[in-house]
């Protein structure tokens, strides 16, 4: 991808995304338990899987590590341009897993969302980041009061702006925040009509390369999550299905950190941009399977505190209520960072 390509890969994420998550009222989801049974993997046969994806990501990864080969189910993905959209589409039953960031779920559970976390993944933050212009005259988060910032709303990146706002003082309230997917986040900026643009890769990588847009903010490591719909969980056939996903996951994303080269080559490919830019996002955003312990569950909960404090929420769940730790066993192998 060459000089309009940061721009093409933002339409085409913009072109297959289904309609964002909104504040919708449903009856509170945490306290649902769902049963764990399985089947023998051999009766998946005819069964299809419906994965919701960014572009780049999970489909990528799995193709890559030859993961998605002599599959005993179909699995169908669906595009999304970020996050949230994921959690909503899992909620109404449109998709039966998501592999998302750190924030998605924690905006889903505070709207109810039908989801529970099932797999953890571990890696830098350092692709998600607050960008400014080549020649902006902001020199710190704190020069961003009273500034139109571009975020997608319930995305890492606006769990990244409230952290970074919160460090010096700040809060959400003190900026002007544009609520905007990646598609048109990127036009925003590049036209000047936003001041910054809290983002992640590869589209900070991308900016980076084809703009000269400069680092304002760099988030702290962080999580990732995989998303089930409580639907998918409570059917045999689908949960049984995930589990051998998830494995497969946390598999490939082994492969990809003992082959980062072959990895930043074929990812290049699948999003159709630079090797070099590809080669800076995805050694920056590997993510190792890890267990869904206490720690990760508290380090969402600050984050529910966080939005919820920051009056981006109207609820403060309980974070556990959402998480679901029925394949920490099967996953066991492939922890590690």
């Amino acid at each position: 991808m060459r000089g309009s390509g940061l721009l093409r890969t933002a339409a085409i994420a913009l072109a297959v995304a289904v309609a964002a998550t909104g504040c919708v009222t449903r009856d509170d989801n945490s306290a649902i338990s769902v049963t764990d049974e399985s089947v023998p993997v051999a009766e998946l046969s005819g069964l299809t899987l419906n994965v919701g994806d960014q572009k780049g990501n999970t489909e990528a990864l799995l193709t890559a590590a030859g993961e998605l080969e002599n599959l005993p189910y179909e699995v169908e993905f669906s595009l999304f341009t970020s996050g949230p959209p994921q959690i909503e589409a899992a909620t109404a039953g449109k998709i039966d897993f998501a592999v998302t960031g750190n924030t998605p779920p924690v905006f889903g559970a505070a709207n109810n969302a039908k989801i529970k976390v099932v797999s953890g993944y571990v890696g830098s933050g350092r692709g998600d980041q607050i960008l400014i212009p080549k020649d902006s005259p902001i020199g710190s988060v704190e020069d961003l009061k009273g500034k139109k910032i571009a975020i997608a709303k319930g995305s890492s990146a606006h769990a990244n702006v409230l952290e970074q706002l919160q460090k010096v003082g700040l809060t959400i309230s003190d900026v002007e925040p544009v609520f905007l997917q990646p598609a048109d986040s990127l036009g925003a900026f590049q036209q000047g009509a936003v001041d910054a643009w809290a983002i992640w890769d590869p589209f900070t990588a991308l900016a980076q390369d084809q703009t000269g847009a400069k680092t304002l903010a760099t988030a702290d490591d962080s999580y990732g999550f995989g998303v089930a719909s409580t639907t998918a969980l409570g059917d045999p056939k689908r949960n049984t299905a995930i589990r051998d996903l998830t494995e497969r996951i946390a598999r490939a994303a082994k492969w990809a950190q003992a082959n980062p080269q072959e990895w930043a080559d074929k990812y290049a490919a699948s999003v159709d941009i630079p090797p070099q830019v590809a080669a800076v996002a995805q050694e920056r955003s590997l993510r190792p399977a890890i267990p869904l312990t206490d720690e990760v569950v508290e380090s969402e909960q600050t984050l529910v505190d966080l939005f919820y404090k920051s009056k981006q929420t109207q609820r403060k769940p309980d974070f556990n209520g959402y998480v679901d730790r029925r394949y920490n066993d099967e996953l066991g192998p492939y922890f590690g960072t």
